[in-house]
């Protein structure tokens, strides 16, 4: 006969610590799994969805360990919110634990920080940042700077139970002579953004046998950034979430119908509700990208707020494509391309959008994505001509991890005869995980413009071009004969 502790071991259910009482029955790390008994209104947070305080439970009682367990975050479901909820959860729970949490950038990294401190859950002396000893000061942020200068000696650091850093400046804690399993929970951010061996880094820091690894990311977003064509050749263009994600321990089970998303629960938890964007704006890349489980979720209120903007071609319906036949072009020996006709285009959309007396969208509220620095240039000179500097305009990279009321992406390329130029033309147009980025950062409202002569030789840019013209938002140049028949 089982007792009631052995059984919830075996069924996989276990219960989060309560808030007031913080304890755990049993937090032996290296043994059974974690077993944990208290009241209702166990969360921190009490607004997580289902899925988030699935993968909190998940994480707490360690059950694949030492197999890495993946929280797969598509965009605006949340992800931040259930690492910080977990990372609380396995401080207060497991006594004895000790967390490292890592992401492959000082922005993501300072923000786990950052969330952490506006949670007012850790006591002084609980949480540590450690700084590349390169970074300048100017560049961390006045609420953080506290938590830095603990981190400022690496054996000072290591006394502290839950330890932020990025996962190249992890490196350091080698140096330290520290005892091999020091650190009980690894957490990585953004994993999908780091390079395999950076990835390691941390990793390498916790026991190969009863460590638990947490991988949380997006493996259908930007993966690392490998200016090496050697390094590309060797395959460190994947991430270890991708390539984790792509094996068959971690694949969903096409056959099953579960509330678990068919992937192994032990192992993988989606999250599926989307809290970001307009259902206009998700429908796409849900069927692209994610199977077409994602939920609108998002506040009706903010995603809504622009369904009468007068540029709209349909009211209602929060998605523009300008078709314009543009000129692109180059600088001297530059490789980087602009178009200025699209340029200004954006500039009127811009206009438009934040000098509107009706809606005014703020200038900090507007995003616009071009995938070549030289547009980048030139729609930042336009900007600044009308007054509108601090609209944000950057490449898709600059824009993972963030959300605008706004987003407006020029395509920049024009040139409809690429069998000349096909190495270089679609560089950025044929790669899915940037073309998924940039569309999914709009809460209310996207307009795409570029030439869709050239666009829809790409499938994604193909089907966003049929989504547009069947849904009576497509403006501008004649379509490419493959379309037409979609606007009758």
């Amino acid at each position: 006969m089982q007792n009631k502790e052995t059984k919830g071991m075996a069924s996989g259910e276990v219960n989060v610590a309560d808030v007031g009482r913080a304890t755990a029955q049993t937090s032996q790390l290296g043994g059974e799994t974690v077993t944990l008994n208290q009241r209702a209104g166990e969360f921190f947070n009490p607004r997580l969805n289902e899925q988030q305080k699935l993968a909190v439970k998940r994480i707490l009682s360690g059950q694949c360990r030492p197999t890495p367990y993946v929280l797969f975050g598509p965009p605006g479901t949340g992800k931040t919110v259930t690492v910080i909820e977990a990372i609380l959860q396995i401080h207060y729970t497991l006594p004895d634990s000790r967390i490292l949490v890592c992401a492959p950038s000082n922005a993501a990294t300072d923000l786990i920080c950052l969330r952490l401190h506006q949670s007012n859950m850790l006591k002084p002396g609980a949480m540590v940042r450690v700084n590349a000893t390169f970074r300048s000061t100017e560049t961390i942020d006045d609420t953080l700077k506290p938590y830095c200068e603990d981190g400022d000696d690496v054996l000072k650091a290591l006394w502290f139970r839950i330890i932020i850093t990025t996962c190249s400046s992890a490196g350091m804690f080698y140096q330290t002579g520290i005892r091999h399993g020091h650190f009980t929970h690894v957490i990585l951010d953004e994993a999908g953004q780091a390079s395999e061996p950076e990835t390691l880094i941390p990793i390498g820091l916790v026991s190969e046998s009863n460590a638990q690894i947490v991988l949380v990311g997006d493996p259908k977003q930007l993966g690392p950034v490998i200016k090496s064509n050697i390094a590309q050749n060797f395959g460190l263009n994947m991430s270890l979430l991708e390539r984790l994600t792509s094996r068959e321990l971690y694949l969903r089970d096409e056959d099953a119908f579960s509330a678990c998303g068919a992937y192994n629960p032990l192992l993988i938890t989606k999250l599926v509700k989307n809290y970001r964007s307009h259902s206009a704006l998700l429908a796409l890349p849900s069927k692209l990208f994610y199977q077409k489980e994602l939920e609108v979720c998002a506040d009706a209120s903010v995603v809504t707020s622009l369904l009468h903007w007068g540029k709209l071609p349909r009211k209602g319906f929060p998605l523009i494509f300008r078709g314009i036949r543009g000129t692109e072009t180059r600088e001297g020996h530059s490789p980087s391309w602009f178009n200025p006709t699209e340029a200004v285009q954006v500039m009127q959309y811009c206009c438009h959008l934040s000098k509107n007396e009706n809606a005014a969208v703020p200038v900090t509220d507007i995003g616009v994505i071009t995938p070549y620095r030289k547009q980048v240039e030139k729609i930042r000179f336009l900007l600044r001509s009308i007054d509108l500097a601090d609209i944000k305009v950057g490449t898709v990279e600059e824009f993972q991890g963030q959300e605008y009321m706004a987003i407006i992406l020029s395509t920049v390329r024009s040139t409809e005869d690429l069998f000349d130029d096909d190495k270089y033309c679609l560089g950025f147009l044929s790669n899915p995980k940037r073309f998924n980025v940039a569309i999914t950062r709009a809460k209310a409202l996207l307009i795409v413009v570029g030439n869709p002569h050239v666009l829809v030789k790409d499938p994604c840019f193909c089907a966003l071009l049929e989504y547009c013209v069947m849904n009576r938002v497509y403006v501008g140049c004649d379509l490419p004969a493959e379309l037409e028949s979609l606007q009758k």
